[in-house]
């Protein structure tokens, strides 16, 4: 019997390590990857049954890499395995199509039930966050987008997360295969989206986005 494809993606080598060992006796683990770019490649060239990804990784952060992965893949289930303990992250998850969110400090059989749902199409909130997502969802003013993000294009997030990162233009212009004058052009794209008047606050708005 096929067991279900699973891919990895976390930038902690110990949690992948740790995860190989519950993941190996009921699923093949077809690939670990350490940032949120090389996620995207790995996903489409692997096309795994289930991702498993950290929210916080380099290059580009689970959520918006996963945007982009069932944008182009939407069959490809996912799960975020996080330390956030934090219902605007899982909010912001759910809407970028994760079926599952489960914290790193939780038992591993949660993962595995979280796993086993997805691969039914089903969706899995860790107990700790449930009750108070469902509040959240219920309570947000009517046409607020769940992450706060939705003025911003995908190039301008992946250029706004570089930023974040401390990477200069010319490094991120590097990262994302675009000119310099390109990164500059969104960057104060950004700003003006989002009425914003100097790259401190640019930044600030990225912490507070969790966009790191």
């Amino acid at each position: 019997m096929r067991k279900p494809r699973i891919l990895l993606a976390d930038d902690h080598r110990m949690v992948t390590e740790g995860l190989r060992g519950l993941l190996e006796p009921d699923y093949h683990l077809v690939g670990i990857v350490e940032d949120g770019r090389a996620l995207l490649e790995a996903a489409d060239r692997l096309m795994p049954d289930v991702v498993v990804a950290d929210v916080s990784m380099p290059l580009l952060n689970g959520i918006e890499a996963v945007r982009q992965i069932k944008k182009n893949n939407p069959s490809i289930a996912v799960v975020f395995l996080t330390m956030h303990l934090d219902v605007a992250y899982a909010a912001s998850a759910l809407e970028a199509g994760a079926s599952g969110y489960v914290l790193k400090h939780s038992a591993s059989s949660e993962l595995l039930t979280a796993i086993a749902c997805a691969l039914k199409k089903q969706t899995y909130i860790t107990p700790m966050l449930a009750g108070e997502l469902l509040n959240y969802r219920l309570n947000r003013p009517q046409g607020e987008t769940e992450d706060g993000l939705a003025r911003l294009t995908v190039r301008q997030r992946e250029v706004l997360q570089l930023i974040a990162e401390g990477r200069s233009v010319k490094e991120a212009a590097t990262v994302l295969g675009i000119s310099t004058r390109t990164v500059e052009f969104h960057k104060y794209s950004m700003m003006e989206a989002l009425g914003l008047k100097n790259s401190a606050e640019l930044m600030r708005f990225a912490v507070e986005h969790g966009i790191k």
